[in-house]
């Protein structure tokens, strides 16, 4: 049951942001974040204001029928009670769900990395798949990609790629495409007709701000060298390669893929600090698993998360269950949606649950 209460004071700081913006005597600074706390309470308070209303309907309807005689009004008076009375409960859901608490991260940028796994060649193409499937799915939601690092093993396949996605809701929506992805299906080299299994690894790492994750200079060894390409050859005659190792935590990031070394530093630097950043959070939910009896997508690359199956045609993610028939237009990132948004409401009602 939402309390009343703590309703009310949602009201109340509502009214009050609005009334500190209109009069405007605030600095730029407190203005930026209460626009932000404003945005992110308005929806809230829609959806409250809608489900009060339709709890008021159906009180002031109950009272019609006490005094109603007529048995034609009574009724109309009744049908319509049973119509806002059915709307009530998904109405009051609506709004627990948005009282929720939210996920630090959710309204962060991400970094997205794919590597082959188990399987040779075959994990290889199939790790270029799902690199290209995140891809797709970025394009069709309107997010910016920025390819980071691309490693391909020349046959069309990829040993490890990264990208950096930009755009509104990109974590809240990828963060459970963390854990190993693994494919069924007969490969074109296959004459005997068998089914392989490969697997790849996808890990979704929340980009945060310098502000969020402040490095030490004096806790990096910076390395640089000439960078290389496949089998050794080398593609580079300057020492534009660079290898940053974090001292306290032993994280180590490489990047060769700029010619310049300075672009390859910085690029490093947004990994390693993105690294950290999921380490911190990583340290944070185990404290909290001890109270959460369900937690999906809990980033733990061991996990076999996904299965894809071509002779099928279907994907199944483990979690929670969910098979699709859509194998194409998932990794063509058209139905992935489908799979997300079945994630997250399961995510969603575990939280109502622990709640409850």
């Amino acid at each position: 049951m939402i309390s009343p209460q703590k309703l009310d004071r949602l009201g109340g700081r509502y009214a009050a942001l609005n009334t500190n913006m209109a009069q405007g005597n605030v600095s730029s600074e407190d203005m930026v974040r209460m626009a932000k706390e404003y945005a992110e309470l308005t929806p809230v308070i829609g959806a409250i204001n809608v489900w009060r209303k339709c709890a008021a309907e159906v009180a002031e309807l109950d009272a019609m029928l006490e005094g109603e005689t007529d048995p034609e009004l009574a009724a109309l008076a009744q049908s319509e009670r049973q119509d806002a009375a059915r709307r009530l409960p998904e109405l009051e859901r609506q709004v627990q769900v948005l009282l929720l608490p939210k996920d630090a991260a959710d309204e962060k940028n991400a970094i997205l990395e794919v590597r082959a796994g188990t399987g040779g060649d075959e994990a290889s193409l199939f790790a270029a798949e799902l690199f290209r499937m995140y891809q797709r799915y970025a394009e069709l939601r309107g997010w910016k990609i920025e390819i980071m690092h691309y490693n391909d093993t020349g046959l069309g396949g990829l040993k490890e790629g990264q990208m950096s996605i930009r755009g509104r809701d990109v974590f809240a929506r990828l963060k459970f495409e963390s854990g190993v992805h693994r494919i069924q299906r007969v490969p074109v080299t296959e004459s005997s007709g068998r089914i392989h299994t490969s697997a790849a690894t996808v890990a979704v790492l929340p980009e945060p701000e310098e502000i969020d994750v402040k490095i030490d200079e004096k806790d990096l060894r910076i390395d640089v060298y000439r960078a290389s390409g496949p089998g050794g050859q080398s593609v580079n005659t300057t020492d534009s390669a660079v290898r940053i190792t974090h001292i306290p935590s032993g994280l180590v990031v490489i990047q060769q893929d700029e010619k310049s070394q300075h672009k390859n530093r910085a690029k490093a630097l947004r990994v390693l600090r993105a690294r950290l950043y999921e380490a911190e959070r990583a340290a944070k939910a185990a404290e909290r698993a001890a109270v959460r009896k369900s937690q999906v997508g809990s980033g733990d690359r061991s996990e076999r998360i996904r299965t894809y199956n071509g002779p099928q045609g279907r994907v199944t993610d483990h979690r929670i269950n969910f098979t699709l028939y859509k194998l194409e237009r998932v990794l063509n990132g058209e139905a992935l949606d489908e799979v997300v948004d079945a994630l997250i409401a399961d995510d969603q009602a575990s939280q109502l649950a622990d709640i409850d």
